[in-house]
């Protein structure tokens, strides 16, 4: 059988990569700023933003299908991002930012 592709339209195509790139610079640049402000631990200060905005980049689908031959849709990539976004927010809801780490222990 033949694979079936559909492609979206330039505009909304467009768009689409214009919100990728700013979730990634959003997120990903966010919870760097955290890392480096406040620290590695606990896993709350920003870990979890790094990696949604690492999921989001358009980037990492190009460097996937290059060296491991794996094809992720726009949406495995957006369901991805939003995942760990919300795994963060739970974790911040649960532990709390200034939380101590010994739970890790």
């Amino acid at each position: 059988m033949e694979e079936v592709h559909l492609r979206l339209p330039e505009l909304p195509r467009a768009l689409c990569l214009a919100i990728a790139w700013g979730w990634t610079l959003m997120a990903g640049g966010g919870g760097l700023a955290l890392l480096i402000m406040r620290g590695p631990l606990p896993l709350t200060n920003g870990w979890f933003a790094v990696f949604s905005g690492v999921a989001a980049c358009p980037v990492t689908v190009l460097l996937l299908e290059k060296y491991t031959r794996l094809r992720v849709s726009g949406r495995t990539q957006f369901v991805a991002a939003a995942l760990l976004f919300l795994a963060g927010r739970l974790a911040v809801a649960l532990y709390g930012r200034g939380a101590s780490s010994e739970f890790l222990f």
